[in-house]
């Protein structure tokens, strides 16, 4: 991503914090040849690798999980705070809109996860981190749903290979603005 320098964020601590603060993330890929982008919750495991691991799931009838089969690398893009900037808040004027945000891009090449327990577990997490202890819960639902939720998703992870934060707050601006 294109990131001026007093732009760029590279603390990993700050950046797995906006990763666990907005996991809702963009799941970029290539089918085919063709770009392709789903919109999914992902959940971040600190203690696999050396960057951690992305857990995610979508719906087996996305064609977005095939690709995965080529260990082709692909980009999660989770957004953190934005809003936009009227330029007439400005005390130096004449000044142009703009964005301020918090970004980061996590690369690595997902991995289906295909052993049950492991399935099992990843939804687990992925519950509780949404959840939370005293919500809904996995296995406080009958088996034979849960066995039939899970034929009916593809469970993947992504160990980061390599990461990106940019933090755009108008360091580039006048204290007075």
């Amino acid at each position: 991503m294109y990131s001026p320098e007093y732009h760029i964020e590279e603390n990993q601590g700050i950046l797995h914090n906006v990763i666990r603060d907005h996991g809702w993330a963009i799941l970029v890929g290539n089918v085919e040849g063709t770009p392709i982008a789903t919109h999914l919750p992902f959940m971040l495991d600190e203690t696999q690798g050396e960057k951690g691991t992305l857990i995610s799931h979508m719906a087996k009838a996305n064609p977005h999980w095939q690709s995965f089969e080529d260990d082709q690398e692909a980009l999660v893009i989770f957004w953190g705070p934005h809003a936009y900037i009227s330029p007439s808040w400005y005390e130096k004027q004449p000044s142009v809109p703009t964005w301020n945000y918090v970004t980061v891009h996590a690369y690595g090449t997902p991995r289906i996860i295909e052993d049950e327990a492991a399935l099992i577990d990843a939804q687990k997490s992925l519950v509780e981190t949404y959840e939370g202890s005293d919500g809904w819960q996995l296995e406080d639902q009958p088996e034979d749903f849960v066995r039939g939720m899970l034929k009916g998703i593809v469970c993947f992870e992504i160990e980061i290979s390599r990461l990106e934060g940019k933090s755009k707050m108008s360091q580039n601006r006048h204290a007075d603005d």
